[in-house]
C-alpha cells in the first residue's frame, strides 16, 4: 500500500522549471518513494527530518528531498534538483 503524496510550494516551483524529460524521471522517482518511503537516505544535523532519494536523469544526478509522516501515511515532497548546491538551497 503506497503513501499519499503532498508537494510543498518550494517543490512545485522547482518541478515547474524542470525539462519534460527530467520531469518524467522525477515522476517515477516520486512513485518509488510513495511505494517505499524508507528508500531514501536519512540526513543528519540541520536536515535530520529529511530523507533524500538519489536518481539519474539525462546523465546527471538528481536528488528528491522529502519527509514522511507514518501516522497518517503521508509523504511531503520538499525539494528536487541537481546535486549541485541542493543542500545549501534547502537550508534556506
Amino acid at each position: 500500500m503506497s503513501y499519499e503524496v503532498v508537494q510543498t510550494r518550494r517543490f512545485g516551483r522547482q518541478y515547474k522549471k524542470l525539462h519534460d524529460n527530467v520531469a518524467e524521471d522525477v515522476d517515477s522517482a516520486i512513485q518509488s518513494v510513495a511505494d517505499n518511503p524508507k528508500i531514501g537516505e536519512r540526513k543528519k544535523g540541520d536536515l535530520a527530518a529529511l530523507r533524500v532519494h538519489k536518481f539519474r536523469s539525462q546523465g546527471q544526478l538528481y536528488l528528491l528531498g522529502y519527509t514522511v509522516d507514518d501516522t497518517i501515511r503521508l509523504v511531503y515532497l520538499e525539494a528536487v534538483g541537481a546535486h549541485e548546491n541542493f543542500y545549501r538551497d534547502l537550508k534556506r
